[in-house]
């Protein structure tokens, strides 16, 4: 709760100034607080005379059995969505099969109702349909509004969101509003058969060890998962989803932010997530001019250049062709790791890779732990040796 002592207040505007929420007027000459606030203490941190106090928010009391379902939140840009949705569905219909209940999508917009059918076809039981003028462009508010509303509403045991840059704005701020824990890049997700509880995997002290994580006590249960680390839902035309249209409140009054002008990059970017092909290069490579090579076999194949964290930090390859915990989660048909000790942080961005090839001169490089064939050897003779065969074929 947050108050106003009045004969401190000043009415300086500087708690206006810094309120999120948009819930503060000192029109008056005194702060006022309106029924917008959310008790972020913001306002108090930023008064100078200490005229505002704030108590710390509660989380609202709820029965865990109260909630029910897999949700995911269903992320479209100009009316297309996007490929982590469906690697959300496709995962999503695995938990909600192991807690026997309903997989839904969330999807918010301005005339996406067309994307319905598609989100059937790809798994989901139940589309819960939010349409708005309003909510045409991603704006941070307005999303957060209309889905803590709705979640508050339906309350959903589960809530998975793509890792996106979309998501990893929008999932913090659901997670404040609800009062509920927020696991971010999971790279496993599944129930734990004694609680029913979402056990929540991802990397953790650096990607040196592995943290399973649970919410056990408050709902929803979120997590965001990076594209490409889930496999994709498998389409079928024939599933269709319940269009369920939701009721909820949004004005433009509720928006303090707007979009002046959108401007798509014209850079031209490496897309390793939808690679077929990716052959990666790590310290071991030796050089920027060493990776000449790495980049030949790759054009030979028909494929994209990876990089591990070292060779990027080594300036060996720009920081967009990094592959890793910190760089792209891929799943490419072949994954080349040439120069790769195989450090847990990379294993986790390339892992579940259909085929994987390693070429090492350490034969204990822990990269042949998850190699399907491993080639032992200096890179710089095996590789000329594969781009000569393969040239001659």
């Amino acid at each position: 709760m947050v108050k106003v002592i009045t004969e401190k207040c000043i009415g300086c505007g500087a708690c206006e100034a810094q309120c999120p929420a948009g819930a503060i007027s000192t029109a008056s000459g005194v702060a006022e607080i309106s029924d917008k606030c959310i008790g972020c203490g913001a306002c108090a941190n930023a008064c100078p005379c200490e005229a505002i106090e704030a108590d710390k928010a509660e989380a609202p009391k709820a029965s865990i059995d109260d909630y029910k379902g897999v949700w995911v939140f269903a992320e479209q840009r100009d009316g297309v969505l996007m490929n982590t949705v469906f690697e959300l569905l496709g995962e999503g219909r695995k938990l909600a099969d192991k807690l026997n209940t309903e997989l839904s999508a969330i999807l918010l917009g301005s005339n996406v109702s067309n994307l319905c059918n598609e989100l059937g076809a790809y798994g989901a039981d139940r589309v819960i349909l939010c349409e708005s003028e309003l909510l045409k462009d991603y704006n941070t508010e307005a999303y957060a509004k209309v889905i803590v509303d709705v979640i508050n509403d339906r309350k959903p045991a589960v809530l998975l969101i793509g890792a996106t840059n979309i998501g990893r704005d929008i999932g913090p701020r659901l997670s404040a509003r609800l009062y509920t824990g927020l696991t971010a890049d999971c790279t496993a997700l599944d129930i734990d058969p004694e609680t029913h509880g979402l056990l929540q995997t991802r990397p953790a002290f650096g990607g040196n060890v592995m943290a399973t994580i649970i919410t056990p006590n408050h709902r929803p249960q979120m997590s965001t998962v990076r594209p490409g680390v889930m496999k994709k839902a498998a389409y079928n035309p024939e599933h269709k989803a319940i269009v369920d249209k939701a009721a909820f409140s949004l004005e433009s009054s509720d928006i303090h932010t707007r979009v002046i002008e959108t401007v798509k990059s014209l850079k031209q970017e490496v897309n390793l997530v939808d690679a077929d092909i990716i052959v990666s290069g790590g310290r071991g490579v030796g050089s920027a001019e060493g990776f000449k090579l790495i980049e030949e076999l790759a054009n030979v194949l028909g494929g994209v250049v990876g990089a591990s964290r070292s060779a990027v930090e080594a300036g060996y390859i720009g920081a967009d062709h990094q592959v890793g915990q910190t760089g792209k989660t891929v799943r490419p048909r072949i994954y080349i790791a040439a120069g790769i000790s195989g450090a847990i942080q990379h294993l986790a961005g390339m892992q579940n890779s259909e085929c994987i090839i390693a070429i090492n001169k350490n034969p204990d490089a822990p990269i042949f732990g998850v190699a399907d064939y491993g080639i032992c050897g200096d890179l710089h003779k095996v590789i000329p040796l594969m781009i000569e065969e393969l040239k001659n074929r």
